[in-house]
């Protein structure tokens, strides 16, 4: 086969495979092999009146709801680039994820509970200790297609808190069932749990190890528990969010994704000193929302997310 012939397969083999950038340099935010980000883009602040940003989920329409903890606000950002209050005194809320009926899951960790917040703002609480005995403080939650609730509860030391210390021992991974009022522990053997989510199937679950700087990849058995935890990456994260294509989305200095395989796509910088959290939202889920620090950004991609 003549060079020709042979570059002109290979080409095409590479384009079925979904390699749309060839060009090194992820540290600069090119792609090493699959560059998912749309061309040309870059993060868009949208605004930076916030003091520290984080939870942001995505709801049927695409809007994407926000918390700025600290401040103890919910924020909502629309699919026409509106963002406006969405609720006051929250409870000082932290990771968010919608349900199947719409209502938004928070983490509440001024009393370290699990709320329900409806469409309409009434606030159930789902969650109120374990055993008897006072969370750490939940992080960030993943809802499987079940309707359970998987959540992270790392400690870490609130003003706001009159405690000084943790009434549990250990930081763990939980699981709520549906319907259920008391949760069980999934994984145990993690320093700080932080960042969490699962792929769509409810097959596979994603946890960061953040003070040991790893992320895990387990799988979920039928009756919730995990199984046959793998290292997935040597690094940690505070958020994580997958797209259509399976890629891992971990924040921290910027953005890292990582395919199915563990292999790093792309470092996306974001000018700010730290990033929370990101999802997907938009009317085509094609817009990647970034919470960092005292900002908000907008990220325009060429993939989908799929929470």
């Amino acid at each position: 086969m003549q060079f020709g012939q042979k570059a002109g397969f290979l080409l095409a083999a590479l384009l079925l495979c979904g390699v749309t950038s060839f060009s090194r340099g992820s540290e600069t935010g090119r792609a090493d092999s699959v560059k998912v980000t749309a061309p040309g883009a870059t993060p868009k602040q949208i605004s930076s009146q916030f003091k520290f940003t984080e939870g942001p989920a995505v709801n049927k329409k695409g809007d994407i709801y926000f918390t700025d903890q600290p401040n103890d606000k919910i924020w909502k950002y629309d699919t026409d680039g509106n963002l406006s209050l969405y609720m006051d005194k929250t409870g000082r809320s932290n990771g968010l994820y919608f349900d199947q009926k719409g209502n938004l899951i928070a983490c509440a960790d001024e009393k370290d509970e699990l709320w329900s917040i409806s469409p309409k703002g009434k606030v159930t609480v789902l969650l109120a200790d374990f055993e008897g005995k006072r969370l750490n403080g939940p992080n960030d939650l993943w809802i499987d297609p079940k309707g359970g609730i998987y959540f992270t509860d790392p400690y870490y030391q609130r003003d706001y808190w009159q405690r000084t210390k943790p009434d549990l021992d250990g930081q763990k991974v939980y699981y709520l069932p549906k319907g259920k009022k008391q949760p069980v522990i999934v994984d145990d053997k993690l320093m700080q749990p932080n960042g969490i989510v699962g792929t769509p199937d409810g097959k596979f679950l994603y946890v960061a190890d953040i003070r040991d700087n790893k992320t895990y990849k387990y799988q979920i058995n039928n009756d919730g528990s995990l199984t046959n935890r793998q290292l997935f990456v040597p690094q940690g994260s505070d958020g994580m969010t997958l797209d259509e294509q399976g890629n891992l989305y971990l924040s921290g200095k910027g953005v890292t994704i990582y395919s199915p395989n563990g292999e790093k796509l792309q470092t996306i910088p974001v000018p700010s000193r730290w990033v929370g959290n990101i999802c997907f939202g938009g009317k085509d889920r094609k817009t990647l929302f970034i919470t960092a620090s005292e900002s908000v950004y907008t990220l325009a991609m060429q993939v989908k997310g799929v929470e």
